[in-house]
């Protein structure tokens, strides 16, 4: 919550770096800031800068922009704590204490001075991004960075990407290698989708049959689902035979979280229920309307076996989970799901009826609104609050619930209506499983669907029909990366990247800065960081 100026170099007029004013290098600057001046000149850092520190405060930002000079450019800054009398040095201080728009940030290079001004230490670190962005990729003697000004903060508070490790399993450095990504881009949020019908992927220690049992599936199908014309399931399905599993413990969680704190990503795990649940009723039948018993999913899609709603051990028993996930993840929001539960064990389920004819229901929607709201009465007793799928809003909205709208717009509409906070992330344009090309035998097998990069970059997360006071309950907008058919972390990159960029863009850039042809000419400059990071990332913007 302080202003902090971080000076690189020495200390000279303001008014020598305004006399300088055509622009020279174009600057590969994703995403784009939203005051850019660039001059002539070159602001030069050698072995001789200098880091003066004097609060503790801001150790970790000078921590992480010294290890980042050491790793790529072999220069390890002597850090000190009295200004030198000359050469070059970074200076932080701190003025007058701004409250609120903590992630604001500027910077000013000119050939005698880096400024970096920021509002809170996730302004400075977001500073420190973009100077990143600015060095050349070789190293050298001297790193020459561009003359530049820029005054800079995000469009959108919930600026998120979404990973399914349920699917296909992902290990906790590959994780932290997305991370890496999202901060790069100034993502603040990282959904970790960690449940689902194929596996169980966090440790729960009063439960040990969930990551014993529940992550792991006998084998996986191959390719997409089999259906018969008349569109019901075929039995002609293919399998590999191969047994597949991991999880997560919480030594590896409690790692990941404090990974992404320190780049100041707040980690939202997701819970799946009532449905998406086959996993964890494979460990424990008893909570499902039938007792099982069941294994976990070995194909893709929804399985008809859901929680049991109409037995008070089913919340207790996800009650007793969500206190472990709430102890590992200090962030406000957990995750519940509440998408694409089948109803149909529901409707013939003895305990089920008797708890919509006990609490005059009318039917399973409103089951399934009992359900939740039941669940956010717990999750809010511990000073969390829930976000699911915008299926919770069927039979009713639970009272303090936030909502991610997938199935279009319609539902984050009317959540915003209803004065709850969304997250938009609907399935045109902000999900990255999908086909990046027309032309389907030049990609890799996806789930399906068209969501090329130009469709993600023209994506507005504010709907048009909200009203003023409306649109202040729209967070911002997420992408998400489902799993079925995304094998390996490689094919993550392929999938996510570019269109991770493009969606930075549009929550942090004001529509009025933003221009498609200049992010494909930045991209292009882009991609050789990419190159150096060794993403595999996709082409088919160059085509």
């Amino acid at each position: 919550m302080k202003k902090i100026c971080l000076v690189i170099g020495i200390l000279i007029s303001s008014a020598l770096f305004a006399q300088e004013k055509m622009p020279v290098t174009p600057l590969g600057l994703i995403p784009l800031p939203n005051k850019v001046v660039q001059s002539n000149g070159e602001f030069k850092l050698t072995k001789e800068t200098k880091i003066v520190l004097m609060n503790s405060s801001f150790e970790l930002e000078v921590s992480y922009l010294n290890s980042y000079l050491k790793t790529n450019y072999d220069l390890e800054l002597q850090v000190v704590s009295v200004l030198p009398s000359d050469g070059n040095y970074m200076i932080i201080t701190e003025p007058e204490v701004k409250v609120g728009q903590l992630e604001n940030y500027s910077l000013n290079v000119n050939q005698n001075q880096i400024l970096f001004s920021a509002e809170g230490n996730a302004g400075l670190f977001y500073s420190m991004q973009t100077l990143l962005q600015l060095l050349p990729l070789q190293k050298s003697a001297e790193v020459k960075i561009p003359c530049v000004q820029i005054k800079d903060s995000p469009r959108y508070a919930w600026r998120g990407m979404h990973l399914d490790c349920s699917r296909h399993f992902f290990t906790k450095e590959e994780v932290k290698k997305y991370i890496d990504y999202l901060a790069m881009y100034k993502f603040n949020v990282f959904h970790w989708h960690l449940v689902d019908d194929q596996g169980w992927r966090i440790e729960i220690k009063k439960y040990p049959l969930l990551t014993k049992i529940g992550s792991q599936r006998k084998e996986t199908i191959i390719g997409k689902p089999a259906f018969n014309k008349d569109g019901t399931p075929s039995k002609d399905d293919k399998y590999d035979g191969i047994a597949y599993g991991g999880f997560y413990t919480q030594e590896d969680i409690k790692e990941v979280v404090a990974y992404a704190k320190s780049k100041y990503i707040t980690v939202v795990p997701e819970i799946e229920m009532p449905g998406h649940s086959l996993a964890a009723l494979a460990a424990y039948p008893n909570y499902s309307c039938t007792g099982g018993p069941f294994e976990t999913f070995t194909k893709w899609g929804v399985s008809d076996d859901v929680y049991c709603a109409g037995n008070d051990s089913t919340f207790l028993f996800l009650e007793n989970i969500l206190s472990e996930v709430m102890d590992l993840f200090p962030g406000k929001y957990i995750h519940i799901g509440g998408d694409e539960c089948l109803k149909d064990r529901w409707k013939v389920c003895p305990k089920c009826q008797k708890r919509i004819a006990d609490e005059k229901l009318k039917d399973e929607s409103e089951l399934q609104s009992y359900f939740i709201t039941r669940i956010e009465k717990y999750v809010n007793s511990k000073g969390k609050q829930i976000i699911g799928w915008d299926e919770i809003l069927e039979g009713g909205l639970a009272p303090n619930a936030a909502l991610m709208s997938w199935r279009g717009t319609e539902g984050g509409i009317a959540a915003a209506q209803q004065k709850h906070f969304v997250v938009m992330t609907p399935g045109k344009p902000c999900y990255f499983d999908h086909y990046q090309s027309k032309d389907k035998t030049k990609e890799p097998l996806a789930i399906g669907g068209f969501n090329p990069l130009a469709a993600v970059y023209a994506y507005n997360p504010t709907p048009q029909a909200l009203l003023e006071d409306e649109s202040k309950y729209i967070m911002g907008a997420q992408g998400n990366v489902w799993t079925e058919y995304i094998t390996d972390f490689a094919k993550v990159q392929y999938m996510s990247m570019p269109r991770m960029a493009a969606l930075s863009e549009v929550l942090w850039t004001l529509p009025e800065k933003k221009n498609y042809k200049d992010f494909l000419m930045r991209l292009k400059i882009h991609t050789k960081t990419l190159d150096k990071m060794g993403v595999n990332y996709s082409k088919q913007f160059l085509k």
